[in-house]
């Protein structure tokens, strides 16, 4: 695969990534129900890539997450399981009322 296409699968990734969670906004997802959400789109998704792309957005303040009452210990819930949620600034972005370069094409 060239690094053009390349590159322009990981916008595409980033960018569903929000719309996904954006059409159940304000409510959360496990990251694993996420990654199975977005395989019928990607079919060739691969896990680490797509937790990349979750720590990308988390690191923008896109996306974040949230610690479930059932969590005993937050920092010992493997990534699978844990919840992300859109941000209101992940909504704009979802919206395009605020760009970033790094999620166009």
């Amino acid at each position: 695969m060239n690094e053009g296409h390349h590159q322009s699968e990981i916008i595409r990734v980033r960018n569903e990534i929000l719309v996904a969670l954006k059409m159940i906004y304000p409510a959360a997802l496990q990251a694993d129900q996420l990654f199975r959400a977005l395989l019928s789109i990607f079919p060739t998704l691969e896990w680490v890539p797509f937790r990349r792309d979750l720590c990308y957005l988390t690191e923008k303040g896109y996306v974040q997450r949230v610690v479930a009452g059932s969590e005993s210990d937050p920092r010992t819930t493997p990534f699978r399981k844990r919840w992300i949620r859109l941000t209101t600034k992940g909504l704009e972005v979802s919206d395009h009322l605020i760009g970033d370069p790094a999620l166009e094409e």
